[in-house]
């Protein structure tokens, strides 16, 4: 008697996980997907040329209103083109708001605020991102609380202290009050909470570094990206910042906004001055910008990837 072995059927599940010959895995496939470009549609670039105009024509036309005469600007049909008066009205801006002081105390204003900021937010960013201790949720909440606090709130009992310590006029009125920014704190403890691992501060001290060289050799390379973008906020807000310098310096002593507002203070004010003086102001933030703008863009989008 002949014994017949059953027939087993074919495994389909095996069969589908077998790798067909020529056709790429779906590891593969992803990697292939994720390293394709992808090219914008004419309509995208429609739309960033709209919002590259938009965004540069009110530079451009402080530019045209400050190489005009002020029956020129103030036309019934405006000129789009820049004149030959440009350097007049920057020579008439410079004297009559003595723009040569107002700036270096812009300069001196901008640059302490903006390394203070940067030092003690970093500090304390770190402290409340990687440091362990009783009320740091608390206090976090605190500080962040105080960014609902309107500032105009705090002008009478800031500006009376002032005076009282003896700096009402003075540039400390200005530098001291903005050491510190809450915001600066809270960007800084977002950004080291994702991208400062505690296994490279484990790493450290295991090799005998104390806290300072934690910071100096670890800390700060790590976090000098958010550094970067700091920097650039905290600078161009102290730079453009007209409400506090104008209540607590007087007219001696103004910072380069503050000077900018006495050239249009007059009854009838030459408009195409009062754009020569804004070009000046509007100018050192371009430098800055060219110089520092591909570390800041960098930084931004170390932190996008990072969070």
């Amino acid at each position: 008697m002949t014994t017949t072995s059953p027939v087993t059927a074919p495994d389909h599940r095996q069969a589908s996980r077998a790798a067909v010959p020529g056709t790429p895995s779906r590891r593969s496939r992803f990697k292939q997907g994720a390293g394709r470009q992808h090219h914008a549609g004419p309509f995208a670039y429609f739309a960033l040329a709209v919002v590259g105009i938009g965004s540069l024509f009110p530079l451009y036309w402080t530019l045209v209103a400050a190489s005009r005469t002020q029956d020129e600007v103030l036309d019934t049909t405006p000129p789009f083109v820049p004149g030959g008066n440009l350097f007049n009205n920057l020579e008439a801006a410079w004297e009559q708001a003595h723009l040569g002081k107002a700036i270096w105390n812009t300069l001196v204003v901008s640059a302490s605020i903006t390394a203070a900021t940067l030092f003690f937010c970093t500090l304390a960013g770190y402290a409340f991102a990687k440091m362990r201790f009783k009320g740091r949720g608390a206090l976090m909440t605190a500080v962040v609380a105080t960014l609902t606090i309107p500032p105009q709130l705090s002008v009478v009992p800031l500006f009376m202290m002032m005076s009282d310590i003896g700096w009402g006029g003075q540039l400390e009125s200005v530098i001291f009050p903005t050491l510190v920014s809450a915001f600066g704190v809270f960007f800084m403890r977002q950004y080291l909470s994702e991208a400062l691992p505690y296994e490279l501060i484990e790493a450290g001290k295991v090799d005998g570094a104390n806290n300072l060289r934690v910071v100096w050799s670890i800390v700060l390379p790590v976090a000098r990206p958010a550094m970067m973008v700091l920097g650039m906020l905290t600078f161009v807000q102290a730079w453009n910042d007209f409400f506090w310098p104008y209540l607590a310096l007087n007219q001696e002593n103004p910072t380069l906004q503050v000077a900018l507002g006495q050239l249009s203070a007059s009854y009838v004010p030459d408009q195409s001055i009062v754009m020569a003086g804004a070009l000046i102001s509007t100018l050192p933030l371009l430098v800055v910008f060219v110089v520092f703008g591909k570390r800041i863009v960098g930084g931004i989008m170390s932190g996008a990837v990072k969070g």
